[in-house]
């Protein structure tokens, strides 16, 4: 947060309200006009905002609450709507829902200037003023309601500070109580409605534990931290978990809590807003542990968890020592790894051909398999498609020990099957449990991947995808040794490109530059080791793209679907994102 901006001021809120025509009222959203001059509160918040936009209107709530808390607390403030709408119309729907004033939507004018005068380059925007002086306590209001509510009143520099002194102090001090308690309430609750005593918790490891109703990676998250959290009650463990809900409803919060065997916050507390400011939340899942004696031992063991499963119980309490066990079983796992480990769970032993007949994953073992993650909806796995097609024809024109399995993110079986009727390889079914558990061990964060299993079962790479762009099928079988052998071959090769040459599709004098993984412009693919390179502008040409003065490659953009939420794609990945709790509020 930045820190709250002093600034000299023309004169009050009066000045700074009344129009140049000699307006000098502002607007109810009774109609009802209310003289400037009347306004009688020291601290005066000008809210830029519109019905369009939809932080504003998830944040418009937010503040409507934070106004009415400190109306009926007989604090000295009043808040000024500055509209960003397109019509009138749009203006009186949206005001309708505000207990606050307006600057008449009629007046183009005041609008404009009051967005020049405060240098308005986003909306939600809260402008928070000394009224009498017009002097500007700060400019963060938005993020000042949103991290400490009527707390923060009256939004001055100073006040900021004491709260910032304040959560230090109480981190100095934590205590079990202070996390989870409040002056009103010493109690948690079961998923059955019962309140258990916060002092219940005294002497306990306690996992606090940033929930979201329908969230994939939360909801995943929380299956596997459960079979962890009921297999430490099985051995005694003193260990307890609190959910903090983010849910903005009772019932978004009932739905998914209805299925967790520990503790909650009550749904609506504020303390779930402040602990998420506590400790900083900027992506979930999170899970913080805190020590017997209620102060943080890690800040989010969360990772530590998605990367063992369940069995990341065994690293309980997560010390160093601990930790350096989890780390040599994973150590020794990996190495015992075989094909049938990572694709056989129970009666899963199969994967699909293309006439859906069931192929035993025995038939690929002794076989060098790439795993292939993707989905129809992520148009760089569907730009990258025809290129994989065919270089598995070429790979496997010489060499019959060589699969693909396709692993699906879609999420219709309609997409699943219109998406792998192009594949000439083999899949794992649409949901399959498997996927779940591959995508963990392998780290799979975005999409396109391709991990290389050697015939051994072990694997070789867990990037596949950048040295088959690069080298096309002469990569197989993926290995360093193969691709080392390349590399020379390319450096010799490289020998006989010119140093410089002109491109039609760039304005400047391109260089043949040795580098790293960089995405080529003319082709929209990955590249490596060498390329045609303007470093002004960054572009990149592959050599082959430069010197066969090959044009554009469309990316295949046809059939596009939306995104599942999680995911973002940019450049020739779709990637999985952290949920930003903006998103929750």
């Amino acid at each position: 947060m930045a820190d709250a901006t002093h600034a000299a001021a023309d004169g009050g809120i009066a000045t700074i309200l009344a129009s140049a025509d000699g307006r000098d009222f502002l607007l109810r959203n009774s109609a009802d006009k209310v003289k400037i001059s009347s306004i009688e509160a020291s601290t005066v918040a000008l809210y830029f905002s519109a019905s369009w936009c939809p932080p504003c209107r998830r944040f418009t709530p937010k503040l409507v609450e934070a106004y009415n808390e400190l109306v009926s607390q007989g604090k000295s403030f009043e808040v000024v709507f500055v509209s960003g709408d397109s019509d009138q119309e749009a203006f009186n729907a949206y005001f309708a829902k505000m207990p606050w004033l307006a600057v008449p939507f009629s007046d183009s004018e005041a609008l404009a200037k009051l967005n020049e005068r405060y240098k308005v380059m986003g909306i939600p925007h809260l402008v928070i003023l000394d009224a009498k002086s017009g002097e500007i306590y700060t400019e963060d209001g938005v993020e000042l309601v949103h991290e400490y509510g009527t707390e923060a009143y009256p939004f001055t520099t100073e006040r900021i500070n004491e709260l910032e002194e304040q959560e230090k102090a109480a981190k100095d001090n934590q205590t079990i109580h202070s996390l989870f308690g409040t002056p009103t309430r010493d109690y948690l609750i079961t998923n059955k409605g019962d309140k258990v005593p916060i002092s219940d918790l005294e002497g306990k490891y306690v996992g606090l534990c940033f929930v979201v109703n329908g969230y994939g990676p939360v909801v995943q998250f929380t299956s596997v931290l459960a079979k962890m959290y009921e297999k430490l009650k099985a051995v005694g463990e003193k260990f307890e978990v609190v959910a903090v809900s983010l849910d903005g409803d009772e019932e978004s919060f009932n739905e998914s809590f209805a299925d967790m065997p520990w503790l909650a916050i009550p749904q609506g507390d504020k303390m779930c807003e402040k602990l998420a400011r506590y400790f900083e939340l900027s992506g979930l899942p999170m899970l913080v542990l805190i020590g017997p004696d209620g102060k943080t031992l890690n800040d989010d063991i969360a990772d530590i968890i998605d990367e063992h499963g369940p069995d990341a119980w065994e690293g309980f309490p997560f010390s160093a020592e601990k930790l350096e066990i989890l780390a040599e079983k994973a150590k020794a796992k990996a190495e015992s790894q075989t094909l049938e480990s990572l694709l056989v769970t129970g009666d899963l032993d199969f994967v699909l051909g293309k006439d859906g007949a069931k192929v035993p994953v025995s038939e690929l073992v002794g076989k060098t398999v790439l795993l292939y993650f993707s989905a129809k909806w992520c148009p760089p796995c569907r730009a990258f498609l025809p290129k994989l097609v065919n270089e598995y024809n070429k790979i496997k024109e010489k060499h019959n020990d060589f699969e693909i399995v396709f692993i699906s993110s879609d999420r219709e079986q309609s997409s699943y099957d219109e998406f792998f009727s192009d594949m000439p390889w083999l899949a794992l079914p649409l949901g399959d449990e498997r996927k779940q558990q591959l995508s963990k061990i392998f780290k799979i964060t975005g999409i396109p991947s391709l991990v290389a299993i050697g015939p051994d079962g072990k694997t070789v790479t867990k990037d596949a995808k950048t040295p088959l762009v690069a080298h096309g099928a002469d990569a197989f079988p993926f290995t360093d040794e193969k691709l080392q052998e390349l590399e020379k071959k390319i450096d010799e090769m490289a020998k006989g490109w010119p140093e410089k040459l002109k491109h039609d599709l760039h304005e400047h004098e391109l260089v043949l530059t040795r580098c790293t993984t960089y995405g080529c412009d003319g082709c929209d693919e990955m590249g490596d080791s060498w390329s045609y390179r303007c470093k002004e502008c960054d572009f990149d040409l592959h050599p082959k793209c430069a010197l066969e003065e090959k044009g554009d490659v469309e990316m295949g953009e046809e059939n596009a679907e939306a995104a599942p939420a999680g995911y973002v794609c940019e450049g020739d990945v779709c990637r999985k994102v952290s949920r930003r709790l903006v998103d929750v509020n």
